[in-house]
């Protein structure tokens, strides 16, 4: 079902950042997966604030100028927060969750300086063309659960990133149905040409973490 532009079809989950602004974050009452704020989201745009990345008093900014891919956006939530610490960010979803993705960019405008945030529609395993050159960060959170578009997505992968790329992903370790075996497929295809770091939770946000949830740094193969 597609999200619908109705203010009466949403409503707001707010995600603290670490100045005290919030982010403002519309989701729907019904629609598909991606009309939501799902926890993984949530522990990965906190993870980009951590201070390997956004330290200001040590003048530390990764994201300042940089170019991010946000995938699977869904309610944009990762992509926004980027965008709020300095990134230059496209955020990507099906057609159906284009004008979600549009009302969050716009709700959250006020907190964006430096950084930027558009939307656009991607499908996976289809031409990313519109994407490069290559990002420096690709961003994904809870992608890995649909079966059939395991292949589509490590296909996108391949073609959005450089040599120079990280993809970092969230997802939250599922053990019912056929989640394990989605995992299993997924990880066997993305480590054919790329590499992948678990990032340990000392080095999370030490609030939004969870034992379920893990972050991987990918990277292409050399």
């Amino acid at each position: 079902m597609a999200a619908h532009s109705n203010q009466n079809d949403y409503f707001v989950r707010e995600i603290e950042r670490n100045d005290g602004s919030s982010l403002r974050v519309k989701q729907c009452y019904m629609g598909d997966v991606g009309c939501v704020v799902w926890d993984a989201a949530i522990v990965l745009a906190k993870y980009l604030e951590t201070n390997r990345f956004y330290d200001p008093p040590a003048g530390v900014n990764v994201w300042a100028g940089s170019s991010v891919v946000e995938l699977g956006a869904g309610t944009g939530a990762v992509g926004v927060m980027a965008a709020t610490l300095g990134a230059h960010v496209t955020v990507t979803d099906l057609q159906d969750l284009h004008d979600l993705l549009t009302v969050n960019i716009k709700e959250n405008q006020t907190l964006i300086s430096s950084g930027s945030i558009t939307a656009k529609v991607l499908k996976w395993g289809e031409d990313v063309s519109d994407f490069l050159p290559p990002p420096h960060f690709v961003l994904m959170a809870d992608c890995i659960y649909y079966e059939q578009s395991i292949a589509p997505l490590v296909e996108t992968l391949k073609l959005l990133s450089g040599p120079e790329t990280c993809i970092i992903c969230c997802y939250e370790q599922r053990t019912e149905g056929v989640n394990p075996q989605v995992e299993k497929q997924f990880f066997e295809l993305l480590e054919q040409n790329f590499t992948c770091k678990e990032i340990p939770s000392s080095e999370q946000d030490p609030e939004f973490s969870s034992p379920d949830i893990h972050i991987l740094h990918i990277r292409r193969k050399v």
